[in-house]
């Protein structure tokens, strides 16, 4: 009597964790592998990526921007000017009739482009020796922000309100004191991330925090994380965010390109608490970190030192789908294409399931 009890119950627990392994393991493998397109090749290094309809906008090095034209597989490259200065942009952001491309170093030079006639107008100067601008931003048509390392142990921040036209700089008394050797990088232009209202910027170095402002730019706070910190090219490289309260941030050590320890977590309460991911698996060095739309905050992929990696699973569980390490910045077109580029080369990338 006992056996023939245990017998059906033993199957039906076995059946019950087969089925809920196999689930676990669905999900966790949504897509199962990408397919590769190169839309073109150049001597390039490109930072920065914003998709507009059919065309991918892009800064880049040696004073170039452009955008490729993915219907009409058209590239379209063009150079900005200023007293015969070269520089590089690895921030830029688009409004409805306009692109903005930023330098990194002094002088840094705001540029604003008339994305239908490509007409150029200078819209911020500064020649600080120490100004270093690692990130560009949009809330809306009107405002926007930008993100510079640290002078004066304050973060340089300067918001326009006016479309881009003129630009202020954020009061430090509103933003918080940086720790000595904290400051932020030009890896991917995700070093600061909107939604909605909301905005996060995320640091590196000697300290990896993460500053929220709930009211577009007036006001922030900020909490700790867990991501590892404490030497010069550590930290915090890349940020994103599916919603308000989902997301995740990225980086680790630039100088242990495969250590992938201390280098990826996720937040589901806005950046308050973060907990970290995949401990000693997973990618090491992540450059660029984006959610794949409509997957409910699930779907993430990283690119970096150790190529392209995917998670269906919220972070949890990670899979290597190129081991191409050229690439430093990615951007969905959808919830199954996206479009990368890094050094030399732009592609597009089709997650198949």
């Amino acid at each position: 009597m006992i056996k023939n009890i245990v017998i059906p119950l033993f199957f039906s627990v076995l059946c019950f964790n087969c089925a809920n392994a196999q689930n676990s393991e669905k999900k966790g493998s949504f897509f199962q592998k990408i397919e590769i397109d190169t839309l073109f090749e150049d001597k390039i290094s490109i930072r920065s990526l914003n998709i507009d309809n059919d065309k991918v906008w892009f800064a880049a090095d040696q004073n170039r921007y452009g955008f490729y034209d993915v219907k009409k597989r058209e590239k379209v490259i063009h150079k900005l000017a200023k007293d015969n200065l070269r520089f590089e942009c690895r921030s830029s952001a688009i409004t409805p009739n306009h692109f903005f491309a930023l330098t990194i170093a002094s002088p840094a030079l705001l540029f604003k482009i008339d994305k239908k006639n490509l007409s150029t107008e200078l819209v911020y100067e500064n020649s600080n020796e120490k100004m270093f601008f690692d990130s560009l931003q949009f809330w809306n048509s009107k405002e926007g922000i930008a993100l510079g390392d640290p002078i004066d142990n304050y973060f340089s921040i300067i918001i326009t309100r006016d479309g881009g036209q003129t630009w202020q700089s954020l009061p430090n008394s509103v933003f918080y004191k940086n720790f000595e050797d904290e400051g932020a990088f030009a890896a991917s232009n995700t070093n600061i991330v909107i939604n909605g209202y909301h905005t996060w910027i995320v640091s590196g170095g000697k300290k990896a925090r993460i500053f929220y402002s709930a009211d577009k730019g007036k006001s922030w706070s900020v909490n700790e994380t867990p991501i590892v910190q404490g030497q010069q090219m550590t930290g915090i490289f890349t940020a994103a965010f599916y919603n308000e309260s989902i997301g995740c941030i990225a980086g680790g050590n630039y100088e242990l390109p495969n250590q992938n320890f201390g280098n990826k977590a996720i937040t589901r309460d806005g950046g308050k608490t973060w907990q970290l991911l995949a401990e000693n698996s997973g990618p090491g060095y992540i450059s660029c970190i984006q959610f794949v739309p409509k997957s409910k905050g699930n779907g993430i992929v990283t690119v970096g030192a150790t190529g392209i990696h995917y998670s269906g699973d919220g972070g949890t569980t990670w899979k290597q789908m190129s081991i191409d390490s050229s690439l430093f910045t990615l951007r969905f077109i959808d919830d199954s294409t996206a479009v990368a580029a890094g050094k030399n080369k732009m592609i597009r990338l089709s997650f198949k399931k």
